[in-house]
């Protein structure tokens, strides 16, 4: 992996993988969801969606049949606190692929038709997620757990404000946002010497600087949110306070949270699903954020088996938080990570997504030895610490489904 600053400021960072015919490239900007306010909440979204509806130079149809016509992929996410925008091509075909992308992200029009028709799309998108509950459930979870804090925003925002909002709306936030200081430029694959000039060639004149911004400090709530909807299933998310993407110990918890629910061979998934029988759907996650996170259990059931599934689960978690892992998912947990990790590099999308994300977010990077040695050093009373700590803090507690009576003065402090 080689690091470079352009002229400007700009951070780029590359790593050649001679062995393959790809290159991932990526542009990733520090906004999200999180740098957002209830009135403006979505906006980060949907610009993402309008740099893809035509440029100065290019139409969206035109971007669309660039891309088609080189065998190539284009696309973009937002998240809470970063936007990427990416696309994987041939080799041969690098140099067209960054002058389009970059040409969508410098120069786009966002015209105002465009731009109404764009919104319809996301009015769609918002109504398929409302019909989605396994999916609602996560964004009620975070709205539990961070109560008014923009981490509890949805990412997608609400109707009313993308009504409201206009060409000049999308601008001035880009103007205030997309900055040097937020923007990482990481490409992955087999690149030639050049490629460092071929990105100066069109990011050179970047020149918006922009004013450093203070995130709100963020605090782990124990809240309790419920959605109403007639659905087959109950839909619940249980979520910890967790660690933040810069913490040291976030390898004792990816392995803590494949022991509890982050795989076939998981308590949650052993016990609730194959012995049971009572969820086709039960796994945990973890989620970092810059400032901290947290670890959630979701569960889809029938409602006349959510109170048995939410005491099947608080008997995995007190159990864990008294006995600890055993030696052997320790051990599995480490090998599952070391497989996950290596089989990872040997994508060129994956390669690019961990350079950019942890430059823009950590400012560093591991190598693979390094990276390996930390998950060897994991001891068990690293997990025990964690859990005890993890544990000993009352509960968020979200649900979808046709009634709150199961999770009706439920006990968020039960674990303490």
């Amino acid at each position: 992996m080689d690091k470079h600053t352009l002229n400007n400021g700009l951070r780029v960072v590359v790593e050649k993988i001679p062995t393959c015919r790809s290159v991932a490239f990526g542009i990733w900007v520090k906004t999200g969801s999180r740098n957002e306010n209830q009135h403006n909440n979505g906006i980060s979204h949907f610009i993402e969606h309008m740099l893809f509806k035509g440029t100065e130079k290019y139409s969206a149809k035109d971007i669309a049949e660039i891309f088609d016509g080189i065998g190539g992929n284009v696309n973009a996410f937002t998240s809470k606190e970063y936007t990427c925008y990416y696309c994987k091509v041939l080799d041969e075909h690098l140099p067209l692929a960054v002058e389009v992308l970059s040409d969508m992200f410098f120069r786009s029009v966002f015209d105002p038709v465009e731009l109404d028709k764009e919104k319809n799309v996301i009015y769609e998108e918002i109504s398929m997620y409302e019909d989605t509950p396994d999916d609602m459930v996560h964004d009620l979870i975070a709205k539990a757990a961070f109560r008014d804090h923009a981490l509890g925003q949805t990412i997608i925002g609400t109707q009313s404000n993308l009504a409201a909002m206009r060409s000049n709306t999308l601008k001035d936030y880009m103007r205030a946002h997309y900055t040097i200081a937020n923007t990482v430029v990481s490409i992955a694959g087999n690149i030639n010497d050049g490629v460092v000039e071929l990105i100066e060639k069109h990011f050179g004149a970047f020149a918006v600087t922009g004013k450093a911004e203070t995130l709100n400090p963020l605090g782990f709530q124990s809240g309790h949110e419920y959605f109403q909807k007639k659905t087959e299933q109950n839909h619940i998310c249980l979520s910890l306070p967790g660690l933040s993407a810069k913490d040291d110990r976030l390898y004792a918890m990816v392995l803590l949270n494949n022991a509890v629910g982050g795989g076939m061979s998981s308590r949650l998934f052993q016990e609730i699903r194959e012995k049971r029988g009572l969820a086709y759907s039960v796994y945990s996650y973890h989620t970092s954020y810059q400032d901290g996170g947290m670890f959630t259990v979701y569960t889809g059931t029938a409602p006349k088996q959510t109170d048995e599934v939410l005491k099947v689960t608080m008997e995995i978690l007190h159990d864990i938080k008294h006995k600890g892992l055993t030696d052997s998912e320790l051990r599995k947990g480490k090998e599952q990570m070391k497989g996950s990790l290596i089989l990872s590099l040997e994508s060129t999308s994956s390669r690019m997504n961990r350079l950019g994300k942890n430059e823009l977010m950590l400012g560093r990077h591991y190598s693979l030895d390094e990276m390996i040695d930390q998950i060897e050093s994991v001891e068990m009373e690293h997990i025990q610490a964690l859990t005890a700590e993890m544990l000993s803090s009352p509960f968020a507690l979200a649900m979808v489904g046709n009634s709150d009576e199961p999770i009706r003065g439920f006990r968020r402090d039960s674990l303490v």
